[in-house]
């Protein structure tokens, strides 16, 4: 069995934040692969179902994030999971928006979800890392997170979600370098041969892309 948390703020104030953007993968989890109803436990909202072979549980803990672990562990303890199962969806202002990035353990990076649920389980779990930018200062970042993305954004956004959750069933077969190279390649598919070669030309030549 899998656990799959996806990281955000609960409520409508918050639900197109940047910050958000891990509950709103975990939105197009189940709505993919057909999951149950969500139900209210854990201190957050669960739905159960399949991916693939594998039986899943997807939350999205409804304290905030600062408390994020809590609802963590406590699924973690209900369903005997062991921290090497689960998956955490979260934004990371490191990365650009369209940049996903995928490990097992690790620090917490500033993030207090993270922290939260590090605290709580420790640090051994997967986390799905997804770019959402950097406001380029440091004192801007608490405000920036907790910024709506723009319309253009948002189509960017659902596209990165599906490619995550097409590909899900290869991290968990432990396939983190294939994993990303399928999201990527989802994601920026390859130009047609013809059209590489043409952009090489123009390349060598100076010429300008867009011509």
């Amino acid at each position: 069995m899998r656990l799959i948390v996806g990281l955000g703020n609960p409520g409508p104030r918050y639900a197109d934040n940047r910050h958000n953007i891990g509950f709103m993968a975990v939105d197009t989890i189940v709505r993919r692969y057909s999951f149950g109803p969500i139900k209210a436990k854990f201190h957050g909202a669960i739905a159960e179902g399949t991916i693939g072979p594998e039986k899943a549980i997807c939350l999205c803990p409804t304290t905030f994030m600062n408390e994020s672990g809590r609802a963590v562990q406590a699924a973690m303890q209900f369903y005997k999971i062991e921290p090497g199962d689960i998956v955490v969806i979260h934004d990371e202002i490191d990365l650009p928006l369209g940049k996903v990035k995928v490990k097992r353990g690790g620090g917490a990076g500033g993030h207090n979800g993270i922290r939260s649920i590090d605290a709580h389980i420790g640090p051994d779990y997967w986390r799905i890392r997804l770019g959402v930018g950097h406001p380029g200062v440091k004192s801007l970042v608490k405000n920036f997170v907790l910024m709506d993305f723009v319309k253009e954004e948002r189509k960017f956004v659902d596209d990165i979600n599906d490619a995550c959750a097409e590909h899900l069933p290869i991290l968990f077969a432990q396939d983190e370098n294939k994993f990303m190279n399928k999201v990527n390649m989802t994601l920026y598919p390859p130009l047609p041969k013809d059209e590489t070669l043409k952009a090489d030309r123009r390349a060598k030549n100076g010429e300008d892309e867009t011509k």
